[in-house]
């Protein structure tokens, strides 16, 4: 009996129209699930490990992991200089104008204080002020990720964290990424740590002798990291920024999209890493042919194919009766990046309703939101973007209510707590508003 997947060279086409609502969820769904709860055990393990062991843990977990042994994680002043002289100078001013590029877009949505009378009398504010100490992870497995170090380094300094910190795995020899601590330095991040993986967002959360603690992490990783960063938080050991985990894309087209571009697009996701899902949707049958033959060519040329191709083995080419069909498909998926390679993207913009980034037309690319943009790329995946916002400067802060009630205003607005306090059964709640009712009416 067909299944309505038809299996291609590089992804599986399928056409939506002809799966019930079981095998609909079946095509979106996310790589990483099938391992859970094996992944979730062995992350724990390590956090106990960690918790247990604090700076020994963590060594013999390096060792074991990164292949490399280190007493001291913390880099040092002669590190960062050696790496300011092995970065070039072309890369070190791309990344100056990235930055540049990312405080423009970000410094507008930082928090901002204000104050209402909400009744004669009674003035309600807000503060707002930076969470203290942060946590920043930057990958450097497979590839080493620099334009995190801004994505993160950048909102963090706009917000005036006091204490922020870095932690980003080691390479072979020991040594952290060039580019990696040339642009922690650039955004102004205070201390750098070689540790990667979950255990380095352990090291944030409980601190050791050698990591501070931090209130709150930031930062994407593969499945390890997005577990342990889930697990830490809920045993309430530190604040998260947000579920982001291994890379997608999702790309609608119709049929004047550029099929060379589409296939561009899904395989700079899909080469991020074998657990990356990248999906096509189109009403088109005859774009989704061209793309697939575009991808297999692509992929061909590509240095990290072998990644990128058991990345597109668990991805989707989805043919669609119509645009509106794509869309919704797109919204139950809720991908982390949605292009939109149609005619008139921004009229089909208010049909989005969950997508961490959106990027609209032929020419904006993913990569440009990936690195020089504006906009950040640490953004919610697995389908968190339903009710996840990306990160912003926003992130980085936090909000403090004041209330300040006169003689008038509380004798004004008094007898409304009273009615509800009542209401509820808390009469500890009604009296501590009554006893001062007489004063304030004197």
């Amino acid at each position: 009996m067909s299944t309505g997947l038809d299996i291609a060279p590089t992804a599986q086409r399928v056409r939506w129209s002809t799966l019930d609502g079981e095998a609909r969820l079946r095509v979106l769904q996310r790589p990483g699930r099938d391992g859970a709860q094996a992944l979730a055990r062995s992350v724990a393990a390590l956090i106990d490990k960690v918790r247990g062991g604090g700076d020994d843990a963590l060594r013999a977990i390096t060792a074991r992991l990164d292949g490399v042994a280190l007493q001291s994680f913390e880099v040092s002043e002669a590190e960062f200089a050696a790496a300011e002289a092995l970065v070039p100078a072309n890369l070190r001013d791309a990344m100056a104008c990235a930055a540049a590029r990312i405080e423009a877009f970000h410094a507008p949505g930082a928090l901002q204080g204000y104050s209402v009378e909400t009744a004669p009398g009674v003035v309600c504010e807000r503060l707002v002020r930076p969470i203290a100490r942060v946590g920043l992870y930057v990958p450097a497995g497979s590839a080493p990720l620099p334009s995190t170090a801004l994505m993160l380094g950048v909102p963090a300094r706009l917000a005036g964290c006091a204490q922020v910190v870095l932690c980003t795995p080691p390479r072979r020899d020991g040594s952290a990424d060039p580019a990696v601590l040339v642009a922690a330095r650039m955004t102004g991040v205070h201390r750098v740590f070689k540790l990667g993986g979950a255990q380095a967002i352990a090291a944030l959360a409980l601190g050791t002798a050698q990591v501070p603690a931090c209130d709150k992490v930031f930062g994407p990783g593969n499945a390890w990291v997005t577990e342990a960063k889930r697990q830490l938080a809920q045993a309430g050991d530190i604040a998260i920024d947000l579920p982001a985990g291994p890379s997608e894309v999702l790309v609608i087209a119709d049929a004047g999209a550029d099929p060379e571009f589409i296939a561009a697009d899904l395989l700079s996701q899909a080469e991020h890493g074998p657990d990356s899902q990248v999906l096509l949707v189109s009403d088109a049958p005859a774009l989704i042919a061209a793309v697939e033959v575009a991808l297999a060519r692509q992929l061909d040329a590509l240095p990290r194919a072998d990644i990128a191709r058991q990345a597109l083995a668990r991805s989707r080419l989805v043919e669609v009766d119509s645009l509106e069909d794509a869309f919704a498909l797109s919204n139950l998926y809720a991908p982390e990046h949605l292009i939109l390679a149609l005619r008139e993207p921004r009229r089909w913009l208010d049909r989005v309703t969950s997508a961490g980034s959106i990027f609209l037309g032929d020419h904006t690319p993913e990569a440009l939101g990936d690195y020089c943009s504006g906009t950040n790329h640490v953004l919610p995946t697995d389908g968190a973007a339903h009710a996840w916002s990306g990160v912003g400067v926003a992130a980085f802060q936090k909000t403090i209510s004041v209330q300040t009630a006169t003689p008038g205003g509380i004798a004004a607005i008094g007898p409304d707590a009273i009615a509800i306090a009542e209401a509820e059964g808390l009469q500890a709640h009604a009296n501590a508003v009554r006893l001062r009712l007489p004063e304030a009416r004197a």
